[in-house]
Parts: C-alpha cells; sequence; structure tokens
C-alpha cells in the first residue's frame, strides 16, 4: 500500500469495470478510502448488474484497503447525490470524485433516434453534473477537493457518435466553469482523455498507433487527485494519457479576427472578406477520415 492518497475519500463512477474499476483500486493502494460505483449496465445497453460494484469493494478490502458500493444510477440527481452521502455516512468526507461512466448508441446522426441520443448524454453528461453537483457543495464548505471528468478524442467529433461526441465536449466545457466557479473555494477540476485498452475501445474501427492500459489512465488520475497536484495549481486542465504518452490539450481561444471598414456586414461582403482574411481552422479529423478511406480501397486497416 502506498500513501500518495493517505487520508483522502474518494468516490469512482463508472468503476466495476475498465478505466472507472483501475482508478478504484489505484486510489485504493494510494491509502484512499474508496466509494465504488457502477449501475452495472453493458455499454450496449440492457439490465444493470450491481455485483460488478460489490466484487471491486471485495478486491480493494482482500488488498487491505476500505471501500463501499453504490449502485445507483449517476443520471439521476438522487443516484449523484447518494454517492457523497454515502462518502459522508461512511467516512465522514470526500476528497475526489472521478466521473467514468459511460454508455454507446453508435448510429449516424441523420438515423439517430431520441432513445439512441438521451441515455449517452444522460450518463456522461448529466451522471458527471450530478456528481460534480453534489460533491461540490461539501467541498465549498471543507474549502479544499478535486473534480475529474473523463472526456475522449472524439470531443472533436465522431462520424457515428454524434451523442457521445456532443456529452464528451459538454464534459470538458462543465470541467471548466467547475474550475472557473469553484477556484476561490479551492476547489481544483479537470478532465481525462484516455486511450486505454477497454470495452470501449475494442469497437474502435482502426488500428491505434498510440494506446496504453487502464492502469496508466489511473496513475494519471491518482495523480490529479493528489496534494502534489493541488500544490501545482493544476485545475481547467484537459490531458490525454495513451501509455508512455501524456498530453495537454489547448485552452478555447480566438484564432484568426478581421476587421472590415465602414459600411456594415452584408453577406456579399462577408463572402469577400471572410475566406482570405479570417479564413478556416482545418479538422484534423477530417484529414484522418481521408486517410482511412485511401486505407479502405486499398484493403489495409487504417491507422490513427
Amino acid at each position: 500500500m502506498g500513501n500518495f492518497l493517505a487520508g483522502k475519500v474518494i468516490a469512482v463512477t463508472g468503476a466495476g469495470r475498465g478505466i472507472g474499476r483501475a482508478v478504484a483500486l489505484a486510489a485504493a493502494a494510494e491509502g484512499a478510502r474508496v466509494v465504488v460505483n457502477d449501475y452495472g449496465v453493458p455499454i450496449e445497453g440492457g439490465e444493470p448488474e450491481s455485483e460488478v460494484a460489490e466484487s471491486v469493494v471485495k478486491e480493494i478490502v482482500a488488498a487491505g484497503g476500505q471501500a463501499v458500493a453504490v449502485a445507483d444510477d449517476i443520471s439521476t440527481m438522487a443516484g449523484g447525490q447518494r454517492i457523497v452521502d454515502v462518502a459522508l455516512a461512511q467516512y465522514g468526507r470526500i476528497d475526489g470524485v472521478v466521473c467514468v461512466a459511460g454508455i454507446l448508441r453508435e448510429r449516424m446522426l441523420f438515423n439517430m433516434s431520441e432513445e439512441e441520443w438521451d441515455p449517452v448524454v444522460a450518463t456522461h453528461l448529466k451522471g458527471t453534473f450530478t456528481v460534480f453537483r453534489a460533491a461540490s457543495a461539501v467541498m465549498r464548505k471543507q474549502g479544499s477537493g478535486t473534480l475529474i471528468g473523463f472526456t475522449s478524442g472524439n470531443h472533436q467529433g465522431s462520424v457515428a457518435q454524434a451523442n457521445y461526441s456532443a456529452a464528451k465536449g459538454g464534459i470538458i466545457s462543465l470541467v471548466r466553469s467547475a474550475a472557473l466557479g469553484l477556484n476561490k473555494y479551492g476547489v481544483t477540476a479537470n478532465a481525462v482523455a484516455p486511450v486505454a485498452r477497454t470495452r470501449m475501445s475494442a469497437n474502435v474501427p482502426m488500428e491505434l498507433k498510440e494506446i496504453g492500459e487502464p492502469e496508466d489512465v489511473a496513475a494519471l488520475v491518482t495523480y490529479l487527485l493528489s496534494d502534489r497536484a493541488r500544490e501545482e495549481k493544476i485545475t481547467g486542465q484537459v490531458y490525454t494519457i495513451a501509455g508512455p504518452k501524456i498530453a495537454v490539450w489547448a485552452q478555447p481561444r480566438e484564432l484568426r479576427a478581421g476587421y472590415a471598414e465602414g459600411a456594415a456586414w452584408t453577406p456579399e461582403r462577408i463572402a469577400d472578406f471572410l475566406p482570405g482574411t479570417v479564413g478556416v481552422d482545418p479538422m484534423p479529423m477530417l484529414a484522418q477520415l481521408e486517410a482511412m478511406a485511401r486505407a479502405a480501397a486499398a484493403k489495409e486497416r487504417p491507422n490513427a
């Protein structure tokens, strides 16, 4: 057992399998008492199986740690609140929450139904909000705490997962808003965009050149939960970890601007002005799609 998170109480959603499980085990191994949340729904849908959260608790206890299971649905306000309430009832405080829980409903945008959109946004985005909302109220009074949301490189856009991509982009904005709003209370907020071998990544239709294991992601999350990260004032950031690679994403900012003189804008003036003066910011994902199309035409497996 380590002591990187000694004395802290950490809640992890989606902790029954994959990255969430790795985070829960790593936090416990570094001295944290852990609230293990997993509703136990398969990524493609189906009935929940609460046993997955209990099994991780048993692993932690067997290794000498402390943990408690919560199988509530974090896409509800009551579910997010219960995670924090259990932490307070069991351990008297909450020092960090890590929102990993997620599902997929893959479909092209023009074929996507409301039933395929709503659960994905509810689990990823609202599920992060419900836990952040409940935890931040306690952390504000404590004067300390860490919120960690899980996003994806797909926040740049996705061919067949507009629901997932929109939710992951929303999580980044939620994290940045939390970082701004809670900074004066001593609470930090960051996002992690992992590239790791999980149930979700197994469905990616390309060969990933940079990919790691859930344990790599857990190491980064453990650091972000620690006092070491707080001392460095790390907040409002988005980090990717893919095996040996760690990267930080740029903050949103204006890329280029132009100003017209004289008369008001008209469509004709903009047509003459915008392309040559303001221009565009090319989408890397479009170039990647073109490379994938070429690989498919050559009957090769595309790389990413």
